[in-house]
C-alpha cells in the first residue's frame, strides 16, 4: 500500500514563463484547497526558440531541482512546448505523478462547422510529430492550419505586468492563420500554448475585425482538461494549506516584480527565487 500524502504537500505547475497562470486559473476551481507553487522558468524564456535538446536538458533539471526541494504531490508541466519535448524524459526521472499540456486538437475537431481549424502555438510546438500524430487521430478529414505566434507570449507577459501592448501583435497572429489557403474558412483555434488564453479578449477582437465574411471563430485550449485529469489524480487525498500559494522563479529582476499584482490576483502572494 502507498504512503499517505503529506496534506500540506503542493501541486507544482511548471511553465516558461506566466502562461501557465491560465491553467491555474480552473484549477483553482476544482481544487481551491489545495497549496499551490507556481514555477516559472523566466529565465529560460523562450521555450519556443530553443532546439528540442536544450529543452529537455533544461526541464528535467529544473524539475528534478524542485522536486527534491519542495516534495510536491504531483507536478504539471503547464507549458505545450515543454510538454511535447520533454514529457516523457520527465516521466522517467521523477517518481512523482506527471501531467502534461497537449494541443487541445480532439476537442476543437470535436466542435467545428467549418472542418478548418486553427492552431496558434510556438515554433517548438507546432513542427513537433506529437502534433503530427494528435492531427491524425483526432481530426482526419479535417484542415488543420498551422502559425508560430511567439510575439503573444511576450504580449501576455507584457500584459500581465500592465503594460500596453501593440494591437498589431493580434492582427499578425490572425493574419498568420486567415492568409493561409484555406484560412478564411476557420471557424475553432486551438491556443497551444497556455500563455494565450490570456489574452484572448485581444485575440478575439482582432479576429472580429479582419472581416465580416469570415466565420465567428470559437477559441479551445487544455487548461480545463488538465485541471479535471489533477482533481482525478488527487482524488481521495486531504490538502491543507500550511503557508501563503508563492510563485517561483529562476531569474529575478524589475520584470518579476512588477508581476505581483497580478499573481496576487491568482492566490500567489509571495515571490521566491529558485
Amino acid at each position: 500500500m502507498a504512503d499517505p500524502v503529506d496534506p500540506s504537500a503542493p501541486i507544482l505547475l511548471f511553465d516558461s514563463g506566466v502562461g501557465g497562470l491560465s491553467v491555474l486559473a480552473e484549477l483553482r476551481k476544482v481544487l481551491p484547497q489545495a497549496p499551490v507553487i507556481y514555477a516559472a522558468d523566466n529565465a529560460g524564456l523562450p521555450y519556443g526558440t530553443k532546439t528540442e535538446a536544450q529543452i529537455a536538458a533544461r526541464v528535467a533539471g529544473l524539475l528534478g531541482r524542485m522536486t527534491e526541494r519542495f516534495r510536491p504531490r504531483l507536478v504539471c508541466i503547464a507549458c505545450n512546448t515543454a510538454s511535447t519535448i520533454a514529457l516523457g524524459m520527465v516521466r522517467e526521472v521523477l517518481e512523482v505523478p506527471i501531467v502534461g499540456t497537449v494541443p487541445a486538437i480532439k476537442p476543437a475537431a470535436a466542435i467545428t462547422q467549418s472542418g478548418v481549424i486553427g492552431l496558434l502555438g510556438t515554433e517548438a510546438t507546432i513542427r513537433q510529430g506529437y502534433v503530427d500524430r494528435l492531427e491524425q487521430e483526432f481530426a482526419a478529414g479535417k484542415r488543420l492550419l498551422r502559425f508560430a505566434a511567439p510575439e503573444l507570449v511576450s504580449a501576455a507577459e507584457a500584459a500581465l505586468r500592465g503594460e500596453a501592448v501593440d494591437p498589431a501583435v493580434y492582427a499578425r497572429a490572425v493574419q498568420g492563420l486567415r492568409g493561409q489557403p484555406g484560412g478564411e474558412a476557420i471557424d475553432t483555434v486551438v491556443l497551444a500554448c497556455t500563455h494565450f488564453p490570456l489574452v484572448v479578449d485581444k485575440l478575439s477582437k482582432a479576429f472580429a475585425s479582419c472581416g465580416a465574411s469570415a466565420p465567428e471563430v470559437r477559441f479551445v485550449d487544455g487548461a480545463q482538461g488538465i485541471a479535471r485529469r489533477i482533481a482525478y489524480l488527487t482524488q481521495g487525498q486531504q490538502f491543507r494549506r500550511i503557508q501563503p500559494d508563492f510563485a517561483l522563479f529562476t531569474r529575478d529582476g524589475p520584470d518579476v516584480r512588477a508581476l505581483a499584482p497580478a499573481l496576487a490576483r491568482y492566490g500567489l502572494t509571495r515571490m521566491d527565487i529558485l
